[in-house]
């Protein structure tokens, strides 16, 4: 509860000073409107379900990018860290892939796809599969080789040690991949939507740069920014914390 006290008062203080700051130094509303304009633009696309209409959107697309680029990131994180010769070869070529932002795809993505849904859910698998496929080899890799031959000794071999032992030891690092994926997908899905010809938060924001409505511009950011923080908090990291603590790698707080 104190910890949502000082976050809360915090934002205030933040709302405060923005409003402050435009008075005293009279911004043009085309530049940085204030706290109110953008609280009216949120609330009329609220009203009017433009907003809920863009947010369906946007999830739809999240979900099946997401759900593809981590059935990806699992198959071929374990892939790399079972055959060396691909951890050497394509391996590297995922470390590369890492570096390169989900944006500079974009021009490539309309020339494959087009102007359409396939392109965004592009932009998002690919955002998402590269760092859920690193922590996935990561996590196998990082077996404790001691876990190993104990289950050896006790006859476990191929497949039957790969699902008890050496799956189940690397969960750790698959939350952290999930959680990392659901961020970088969130974000690609953002940039590509900016380019996409339908309803979504990204989309709605382009638009709303073209006819010069920075109150929308801001309400929208904000909206991302929230569900962003709000999907984190509540969720991926309350799931990661659990996964610790079950595995011991992280100690429970007394009540």
């Amino acid at each position: 509860m104190h910890l949502a006290i000082k976050r809360i008062s915090f934002y205030v203080l933040l709302v405060i000073l923005w409003d402050v700051s435009i008075r005293i130094f009279d911004v043009p509303k085309i530049i940085l409107p204030g706290p109110l304009d953008v609280f009216k633009s949120l609330r009329d696309s609220i009203g009017d379900g433009s907003l809920f209409s863009d947010l369906g959107a946007s999830f739809t697309r999240l979900s099946i990018g997401l759900a593809i680029a981590l059935t990806i990131g699992v198959l071929l994180g374990v892939f790399l860290a079972k055959v060396k010769t691909a951890d050497e070869t394509i391996g590297s070529l995922i470390i590369a892939l890492q570096s390169i932002p989900s944006i500079v795809w974009l021009p490539l993505a309309i020339m494959w796809f087009g102007l359409n849904e396939k392109s965004v859910i592009f932009i998002v698998v690919l955002g998402a599969a590269i760092v859920m496929t690193i922590n996935m080899r990561t996590g196998i890799k990082n077996v404790t080789p001691l876990y190993i031959k104990a289950a050896q000794t006790m006859g476990s071999r191929g497949i039957d040690l790969f699902f008890r032992v050496i799956f189940p030891a690397s969960i750790p690092y698959a939350v952290t991949g999930l959680r990392l994926a659901w961020a970088f997908a969130w974000r690609a899905l953002m940039a590509g939507e900016l380019l996409s010809t339908g309803p979504g938060l990204g989309y709605t924001l382009r638009y709303a740069s073209d006819f010069g409505r920075m109150d929308m511009v801001i309400a929208i950011m904000v909206v991302i920014g929230i569900i962003g923080v709000t999907v984190d908090l509540l969720i991926f990291q309350r799931i990661e914390k659990r996964v610790m603590i079950k595995w011991g790698l992280e100690e429970k707080k007394a009540a």
